[in-house]
């Protein structure tokens, strides 16, 4: 789980997602700083592959080996789409927190079904929090380092200056994003032909996502307003704000967000304004710690028409919270399923 912790209601969407689909995917290189516009291989001195020169979500121009046997992975959503890929095999460390009982170990970064399915074993701990184990990565010995923005810019410098290993930031701000960075990932393990499988697997979940706000929109069926929260605490919930990709997820499975007015990307929303919104559904993160009871004692949850209605329910927060693969061929369609039932 990556992510650690206004009042008016969005109108309704009026443009149909089959358009907004195909606009997300010309345009999420655009929202996500250019990712993979620029992608050029330079052959070694023998003609066989060398370095390929790759602009990551963050706009950095990195110059990285083809196919490098040996990577860091430090966020789980890349670490889901290079399962999805087939390239368990190349991965020699992943993000952990500090061991217990200080921390959760592998176990705060990933659940139980992702520890098993993906053979991650505390051998290949490199732990993020509080702040990046250099020693630990360096150990590790990667020829390349995958990271979300929970590394931070200081980290990345020494990295990439100090110890000459490259680090390419893959933080997409979009759904659309998430299938760059697919792609981009194919051109780097030269495996563009399982990228494309796995895109096109995703295209067909936005294509069905497409179809029934395409539907919605010509019925002239408002869409249900939303809060869509990962964290909850005494002073109020937190949501996705304008530019993020749960903002994104949002729109795409046409429902609108209480939170697109913030003025913040990932803000806290006070209970009392999420009082006046009074959304018409509530979802909310559970996993890692987080339950029913981690927002039913925060401020008027009882309070609102959604609880009270009976429609407050719970999502894994790797559904919510990774922007990734999985987020889009299971995410989308439960969310789907919540929000339009039938």
């Amino acid at each position: 789980m990556s992510l650690t912790p206004p009042a008016a209601t969005e109108a309704p969407r009026t443009v149909p997602l089959a358009v907004l689909v195909v606009a997300v995917l010309v345009g999420a290189g655009l929202a996500t700083v250019g990712t993979a516009a620029y992608l050029e291989t330079r052959p070694t001195a023998s003609g066989g592959p060398g370095t390929v020169s790759i602009t990551d979500d963050l706009g950095r121009t990195v110059s990285v080996p083809v196919d490098p046997a040996r990577v860091a992975v430090l966020s789980p959503s890349i670490m889901d789409s290079m399962f999805r890929l087939g390239l368990r095999s190349h991965v020699v460390g992943v993000d952990c927190y500090p061991p217990p009982p200080a921390g959760g170990g592998l176990s705060s970064d990933y659940n139980a079904t992702q520890i098993a399915e993906w053979n991650l074993t505390d051998s290949m701990c490199i732990q993020v929090e509080p702040a990046l184990n250099v020693e630990s990565l360096l150990n590790a010995t990667p020829q390349l380092v995958l990271a979300s923005t929970i590394i931070s810019t200081s980290a990345i410098e020494e990295i990439s200056d100090t110890y000459h290993v490259p680090v390419l930031l893959l933080q997409p701000s979009s759904i659309g994003g998430i299938l760059v960075d697919v792609e981009l990932l194919g051109r780097v393990f030269d495996v563009p032909n399982a990228a494309d499988a796995l895109v096109a697997s995703m295209q067909a979940e936005l294509g069905v996502a497409g179809a029934l706000q395409a539907n919605l929109t010509e019925a002239g069926t408002p869409f249900p307003t939303v809060l869509v929260t990962y964290y909850a605490d005494s002073s109020g919930y937190w949501t996705f704000g304008p530019g993020t990709f749960g903002d994104s997820l949002i729109s795409l499975v046409s429902a609108s967000s209480i939170g697109a007015n913030s003025t913040l990307p990932y803000p806290e929303l006070s209970a009392s304004d999420v009082l006046v919104a009074n959304p018409s559904v509530v979802l909310y993160a559970v996993g890692f710690g987080l339950g029913l009871s981690s927002y039913s004692s925060a401020p008027f949850w009882s309070d609102l028409g959604a609880v009270s209605d009976g429609h407050a329910w719970p999502v894994s927060s790797n559904l919510l919270t990774e922007p990734d693969p999985t987020m889009v061929l299971e995410g989308i369609p439960a969310l789907l399923a919540l929000l339009h039932p039938g």
